[in-house]
């Protein structure tokens, strides 16, 4: 059983899209943040979510909320990623797969493929959302529209 709405994010560290150590207490408990576990950098669906991401960047930021992107890709591939598509957000890299198997995601498609899972935490670091969809479209809207809700209590 993964990590549940009321849940706490635990700590965690992996490393940036810049090779730097990544410590979550850096943004969980200080602020909303929003987590999603995506399959694979560079492919269709992940591309997508990864671009509806960026376009709605500014509106999580607008509501003092962090996005932040993990996948078991390596920090060069994330480099690139980032590069490709003009990603104003974090990638983190979970090549042994521990931070997925923290919270809990599990693999889609027979066990082939990694989940994708997204999760909003509010500011003091309780999940307030988890939305588990292999459609990469739906999770923007509905991560953006949990964090306008928390905002406006």
């Amino acid at each position: 059983m993964g990590l549940q709405v009321g849940d706490k994010i635990p700590y965690f560290s992996a490393k940036d899209n810049n090779g730097n150590a990544f410590i979550s207490e850096t943004f969980i408990g200080k602020r909303p943040v929003v987590i999603y576990f995506y399959p694979k950098d560079n492919t269709p669906g992940c591309t997508a979510q990864a671009c509806s991401f960026r376009d709605k960047y500014e509106d999580f930021k607008d509501l003092g909320a962090e996005v932040i992107g993990i996948s078991s890709d390596s920090i060069s591939s994330h480099e690139k990623f980032i590069n490709t598509y003009n990603l104003p957000f974090i990638l983190l890299s979970d090549d042994d797969k521990k931070v997925r198997t923290l919270f809990g995601v599990k693999t889609n498609l027979f066990g082939l493929l990694p989940g994708r899972v997204t999760y909003v935490a509010d500011k003091e670091g309780i999940i307030q959302l988890v939305f588990d969809s292999f459609i990469a479209s739906n999770h923007i809207p509905l991560a953006l529209e949990a964090v306008k809700k928390m905002v406006s209590k």
